[in-house]
């Protein structure tokens, strides 16, 4: 026979994606232990074949638009597979669109995050999940409209199709903000909304990306004569007259396929003011301290996700007469993949716990998350497509197939640092927060001293940054350097005080006291990688070996 089928590894399906240590260790630790039974019952639901299936469909057959139908009309629709909607409906279900907004308990946004990691199985239909999410609390300046729409945006009910959104059970949200000529610079933004007699305003303009636009509800950004504005546009209007939302066309994108991303036209669309005319990029800054957190969790995900099936694979492929994973060299990019997801994982954690007590009213995590935030999503959005970049190799040319799911993971990954804000962006609000907000660096240094003392390269670390914030001279120009050190303090300060010691020793030989070459699998000799590893397993391995 010519075609025996030998060292090939088994698929990874039948496991919990929420086993991750340092996800699990996270979630206790920041109040949220009463949510782990659904953490695991989605995680076990994330790791079954049918699961897995519902993303590649979602993602092979993308969205189409349909402005007309068949007679001529405008009906300006896109439509999905069968197998994006029930991610959708998983999705809502779980609460990981705005549920939390209508949990009282301690740890509800907390639960959410470590929620929305585990269901990493599509991450294009994730885009309307976390944009419902954070319109909840932009929401909430117009408080007539939250009354209205906060009970339907919070319902763990998915009803998809475009009706009054005031006669369905569940709405989905959605954002559109900028625009070709301005881009992250939404105060460049020409579309105008002029008021009306009876309180709403006509919105005009052409949005260049407007994600998930069957959504039922969308904020935007128009300017009036008190300049850039806040406004709820609903695709829909009260008594079931479509608003005036003309699509042009979707976007082709790198990856994210499974999420239509449209330019959009207002032709004199109706939209509800929401916040104080002339403050809208100030009635949205909640909004982007929630979707840049997703952005982060996204990353994590992406990272631990492609760490999963490397380390999987290694454990079941064998090469020059032994596992991979017994290879020395294989072991050192493994550990070093780990450290890398350990690191993302347990300070997206941390942030998500700052959320969660800065929404219920704690102004000195409020600060903490103002900075953090920004620096973290420079950081671990910048690190993880070279992680999964890397852990895709350990897969050699599998990894390379669209079969073996990692291409698709990889095409996702600079979607999350490219979204709100890209790098630069998030560098330079970082550098805008310590000149507006002081009180936010003596939070994140009050933050970092908490491991101070526990090792001394990381008391190095810390004292190389208070040395580099003592200057200002082109401190644009050393935006990235000075986040970048920042993260990774931050990401060190968490390792030190929460991960295993062998986690936090590997961080801070590399990370911080810089042995460490310019590519994964350069962990120094000398650290204890077994226990690094250890914390790759899913359980997978042992079900196989019985």
């Amino acid at each position: 026979m010519t075609h025996e089928v030998f060292n090939q590894v088994p698929p990874l399906v039948g496991h919990n994606t929420a086993a991750d240590p340092a996800l699990r260790e996270g979630v206790e630790r920041e109040g949220a232990a009463w949510a782990l039974p659904e953490i695991d019952e989605l995680g076990r639901l994330a790791g079954t074949e049918e699961a897995r299936d519902w993303g590649r469909l979602a993602e092979r057959v993308p969205p189409r638009l349909h402005t007309h139908d068949r007679y001529g009309h405008r009906v300006d629709e896109v439509e999905y597979v069968p197998a994006y909607h029930r991610l959708m409906e998983t999705a809502v279900e779980h609460g990981l669109h705005g549920a939390p907004w209508a949990d009282d308990r301690p740890g509800a946004h907390v639960a959410r995050a470590a929620r929305f990691m585990t269901w990493s199985v599509d991450a294009g239909h994730g885009c309307p999940i976390s944009m419902t999410y954070a319109v909840v609390p932009a929401l909430r300046a117009n408080p007539e409209l939250a009354a209205r729409f906060e009970p339907l945006l919070t319902n763990r009910t998915y009803d998809p199709g475009l009706r009054d959104p005031e006669t369905k059970r569940g709405l989905i949200a959605g954002m559109s903000m900028t625009e070709k000529q301005g881009g992250s610079d939404v105060r460049a933004n020409t579309t105008t909304a002029v008021p009306q007699a009876d309180g709403t305003h006509v919105l005009r303009g052409h949005k260049w990306f407007t994600s998930a636009p069957m959504s039922d509800l969308f904020l935007t950004l128009a300017q009036t004569d008190a300049g850039v504005t806040c406004f709820l546009v609903p695709r829909v209007l009260p008594g079931g007259e479509a608003n005036a939302m003309r699509f042009v066309r979707l976007k082709d994108k790198l990856g994210n396929r499974s999420n239509a991303s449209s330019e959009i036209e207002y032709d004199a669309a109706v939209g509800w003011l929401v916040g104080e005319e002339g403050r809208g990029v100030r009635t949205i800054v909640e909004m982007v301290n929630m979707t840049r957190l997703d952005c982060v969790i996204g990353a994590a995900a992406g990272m631990r996700t492609a760490l999963t099936a490397a380390a999987h694979h290694a454990r079941h492929r064998s090469a020059f007469g032994r596992l991979l994973v017994d290879q020395p060299l294989m072991r050192n990019v493994l550990a070093d993949l780990a450290v890398e997801s350990e690191a993302a994982t347990t300070v997206m954690m941390r942030l998500a716990g700052a959320n969660d007590r800065a929404v219920r009213g704690d102004e000195g995590e409020a600060a903490l998350r103002r900075i953090a935030l920004a620096v973290t999503k420079y950081h671990v959005c910048k690190r993880a497509p070279m992680a999964v970049g890397e852990a895709l190799e350990c897969l050699g040319g599998n990894g390379y197939i669209e079969d073996f799911d990692l291409a698709r993971v990889y095409r996702e990954m600079p979607l999350l640092s490219i979204w709100e804000g890209s790098g630069n962006v998030a560098a330079l609000d970082a550098l805008r927060a310590m000149a507006r907000e002081p009180h936010t660096v003596d939070a994140f240094f009050a933050e970092a001293d908490l491991a101070a003392g526990a090792d001394a390269r990381y008391d190095d670390a810390l004292a190389r940054l208070r040395k580099e914030l003592t200057s200002f001279d082109d401190i644009e120009l050393r935006a990235r350097r000075i986040v970048e050190q920042m993260a990774l303090v931050l990401q060190g300060s968490q390792l030190l005080r929460h991960a295993p010691a062998a986690v936090a020793d590997a961080f801070c030989a590399t990370r911080l006291d810089r042995d460490w070459g310019g590519a994964f699998g350069t962990l120094p000799a000398g650290l204890d990688l077994a226990p690094i590893l250890e914390r790759t397993e899913t359980g997978y391995a042992a079900r196989v070996a019985s």
